[in-house]
């Protein structure tokens, strides 16, 4: 069972995915969601704004670790738990 956080993210992600996906949880891949590049970065912003957070997306490594809904979720915990 998700928790809070990755119920609000798989929220979000459900926003820019391509509709005839079927459920989204944890382990969905964010390309089988037709989520690239453009969609990822309006995802992250949002998720900025949300949670008070600044997510550096300024590097290959960065963008090629999120490839997951996961891994997005930890992410954005991380980050939340370091403004803490």
């Amino acid at each position: 069972m998700a928790d809070k956080l990755a119920e609000d993210i798989i929220e979000k992600v459900k926003a820019h995915a391509d509709p005839s996906v079927g459920d989204i949880g944890p382990d969905t891949e964010l390309t089988a969601l037709g989520i690239h590049s453009l969609e990822l970065t309006e995802i992250i912003f949002d998720l900025e704004e949300a949670y008070g957070i600044e997510i550096q997306m300024n590097t290959v490594e960065a963008w090629s670790n999120l490839k997951t809904v996961q891994d997005m979720v930890e992410a954005v915990r991380a980050l939340i738990d370091k403004k803490a």
